[in-house]
């Protein structure tokens, strides 16, 4: 598609309003109200972030995956890739939302061995990913998983169950619906055999060679965002009053949507926010500040303007150093700019609250269970180690 691009990156602009205040505007900042909810926590730190478990036979494409969405490899690199032959731990820490570990499990590793203590594992589990190679006989794998949902599931019925249907990009587009049906009914019926109705699954059709991977890891990180709600009603009130058509909360550093408005998500519109969202890195890394944070060519100022040839214009703004939103609207819409920023600046007043309130809430939660791990102590007479909750 051709399209006319006009990129500012880093300009800091002073935005001028009215001292009226629109009650509309305001509404906004009256939704904090209801966004403090409560994370995985320990005895000691307050707050332990979530685990997303990443398993599947060897060869699924499970550390692909990985290297892809969060290290930036491009698909043709991971054809080079070593198999997996440990637990690989990994910290993803982009933004204050967007933040967990991330367990890759070797396939060929049976992690139901009396030697694993799957039940540590499953614990302080918020996800757990099994891939499945759609190119390949998936009559193991589903045995596989079958196993491996009823033993997570015993001992932490919180999880979300994702199944990522992969390498579908060698597939024709009945094959792969095919494909999906297939494998949803026999995973639901080995569970209803087995009495557990009740779980539910989420099957994703993915391939690194586009967007689908990054779209349906997405979807399994709001999962773990408590605030989801909260944020899609401040999107929804944000657009109302702003004339957009649709808008999308990323990390940029991933390229993951934390948040999206109410309105249904077209993948052309997510390819077309990715894209913008490379370009605008690419610039900033050329034409960017020259004291940057390794990483992080952008900051929070930083946006862009994209002009489509068929009237659809292409808004980002940075909201932090690491989130932006990009908003679609039409050219006629985008004529009022003035007021887009200003509801804008709302939002992103409100955001910067939201993260405030939750360093609060943690810091106020440490010191709680610091208080509480002293009183025993000292009561107690002796020093003993504290359970942490995995």
């Amino acid at each position: 598609m051709q399209y006319s691009f006009i990129c500012i990156a880093h300009l800091k602009t002073k935005v001028l309003h009215n001292n009226t205040e629109d009650q509309n505007t305001d509404q906004v900042l009256l939704s904090l109200c209801c966004f403090i909810a409560p994370g995985f926590s320990d005895s000691m730190n307050g707050v332990v972030k979530p685990r997303i478990l990443l398993m599947g036979l060897r060869r699924s494409g499970k550390s692909s995956i990985q290297k892809v969405v969060f290290h930036k490899m491009s698909p043709s690199e991971t054809l080079f890739l070593e198999s997996t032959n440990k637990i690989c731990r990994e910290d993803v820490s982009s933004s204050s939302f967007v933040s967990f570990q991330i367990w890759d499990f070797p396939g060929q590793i049976d992690f139901f061995d009396p030697t694993f203590d799957y039940e540590m594992i499953f614990r302080g589990t918020g996800a757990l990913i099994f891939v499945i190679d759609s190119q390949d006989n998936y009559v193991e794998a589903l045995s596989r998983l079958h196993l491996t949902v009823t033993r997570a599931y015993k001992v932490n019925p919180d999880i979300s169950f994702e199944v990522f249907i992969h390498k579908v990009d060698g597939l024709s587009d009945d094959h792969k619906i095919e494909k999906q049906r297939d494998i949803h009914k026999r995973t639901n019926t080995d569970l209803t055999d087995a009495g557990l109705e009740q779980i539910h699954l989420s099957f994703y059709l993915t391939s690194i060679y586009d967007h689908s991977i990054f779209e349906a890891f997405s979807k399994v990180v709001q999962k773990l965002i408590p605030q989801l709600p909260t944020l899609e009603n401040l999107l929804n009130i944000f657009i109302s009053n702003s004339g957009i058509e649709k808008a999308f909360l990323f990390d940029v550093g991933s390229k993951i949507y934390i948040a999206t408005d109410s309105s249904p998500v077209d993948m052309q519109t997510y390819e077309l926010c990715c894209d913008m969202i490379d370009v605008v890195i690419d610039i900033s890394c050329i034409y960017g500040m020259p004291n940057v944070e390794a990483g992080l060519p952008h900051d929070k100022d930083s946006m862009a303007i994209i002009h489509l040839n068929n009237t659809t214009v292409i808004y980002l703004k940075e909201v932090t150093k690491f989130l932006a939103m990009v908003c679609f609207l039409r050219k006629e819409s985008f004529a009022r700019k003035g007021l887009i920023d200003y509801n804008f600046h709302c939002f992103k007043k409100a955001i910067q609250e939201v993260f405030d309130v939750r360093v609060k809430v943690q810091q106020t939660r440490k010191l709680l269970n610091q208080r509480r791990w002293s009183k025993l102590t000292l009561t107690s007479g002796v020093i003993l180690m504290p359970h942490f909750l995995w």
